[in-house]
C-alpha cells in the first residue's frame, strides 16, 4: 500500500487524538500540509487561509503535523483523495462508467483512467462490474472521480477491475482496521487458507477465497470482529473461528 493510507497506518502509534465538532477551526500548520476526510481549507474576510472540521469525529495528525483527518464512524461514505475504495459498476457515461462507492453521489471512471489504458485498448466494464480504485478527485459540489493506477508510478499495484470473488461489507470503522496492518483479523484468515482481498475505506470488501466455505467463514469473521457487530477482539475471534465448519 502506497499513499496516504499507507503512511496513516505508520503514523498510528505517534497520533494526539482529539474530538472535534463541524465549523471548528483546526490548528493544522505545516510546510507540506496535507488534509484528509473530514477537514477543508477555507479563506476568512480577511484572506487567512484556515483549516475547518466537517464533520463531528476524532481529530488525529501524523507525528510530523504534515497529514490530519478526522475520524468518524458515520454510515455514509463521505469521499476523501485518495482513498481506496471498491466500487460498482452502474452504467456508462460519455467514454467512461458510472461507480457506486457507496456515498451520496455515484463517482465517474474514464476508460482512460486505467494502466495502459489508450483510446485502442481499454477496459470493457460492465453493469455490475467490481472495481478496485482510488478517489482522484473530491469535492462537495462535484462529483467524485476515480483511478485504477497508483498516482506516482502509473502502474496499476492492484487497482482495476476485481473479477470472481464475493462482496461483503462492513462499518467504515471496520474498513479502516482492516487497512491497518497491525489489525489481526486478515493475517490470521490468511494463516489458515488462501485468501485474497481488496479493502475499500468505503465500507466495502472484496474477498476471494479457495471455496464457498472459506468465503462464508470470512465474511462471519468480520461481522463477528465489526465494532458495529460482535466486537470480538483477537482471543474471541479466534475461538469464534474454531466453531466455524471451514
Amino acid at each position: 500500500m502506497k499513499g496516504w493510507q499507507e503512511e496513516t497506518r505508520l503514523a498510528r502509534r505517534a497520533i494526539m487524538a482529539t474530538f472535534t465538532l463541524p465549523g471548528e477551526h483546526i490548528p493544522a500548520q505545516h510546510v507540506n500540509l496535507k488534509l484528509g476526510p473530514g477537514l477543508q481549507q477555507t479563506s476568512t474576510s480577511n484572506g487567512a487561509d484556515v483549516v475547518v472540521s466537517t464533520r463531528a469525529g476524532t481529530l488525529q495528525h501524523s507525528a510530523n503535523g504534515s497529514r490530519w483527518w478526522v475520524e468518524s464512524n458515520s454510515r455514509r461514505y463521505v469521499p476523501a483523495p485518495q482513498e481506496f475504495v471498491v466500487g460498482v459498476v452502474t452504467g456508462r457515461m460519455g467514454e467512461g462508467w458510472r461507480v457506486d462507492i457507496g456515498a451520496a453521489h455515484n463517482a465517474g471512471l474514464d476508460a482512460l483512467a486505467f494502466e495502459g489504458a489508450s483510446r485502442r485498448n481499454r477496459p470493457n466494464l460492465k453493469v455490475g462490474s467490481l472495481v478496485y480504485a482510488r478517489v482522484s478527485l473530491a469535492h462537495k459540489d462535484m462529483e467524485p472521480e476515480l483511478e485504477c493506477f497508483d498516482a506516482q508510478t502509473r502502474k496499476a499495484e492492484g487497482f482495476g477491475e476485481l473479477k470472481g470473488g464475493f462482496l461483503a461489507r462492513c462499518s467504515l470503522k471496520m474498513s479502516r482496521n482492516l487497512l491497518d496492518p497491525n489489525y489481526f483479523l486478515l493475517p490470521f484468515l490468511g494463516s489458515r487458507f488462501p485468501l485474497d482481498a481488496a479493502v475499500g475505506m468505503n465500507g466495502r470488501v472484496w474477498l476471494n477465497a479457495k471455496d464457498v466455505k472459506q468465503t462464508v467463514a470470512t465474511v462471519r469473521c468480520i461481522e463477528a470482529a465489526d465494532p458495529d457487530g460482535g466486537g470480538l477482539d483477537e482471543i474471541a475471534l479466534k475461538q469464534f473461528f474454531n466453531t466455524l465448519d471451514v
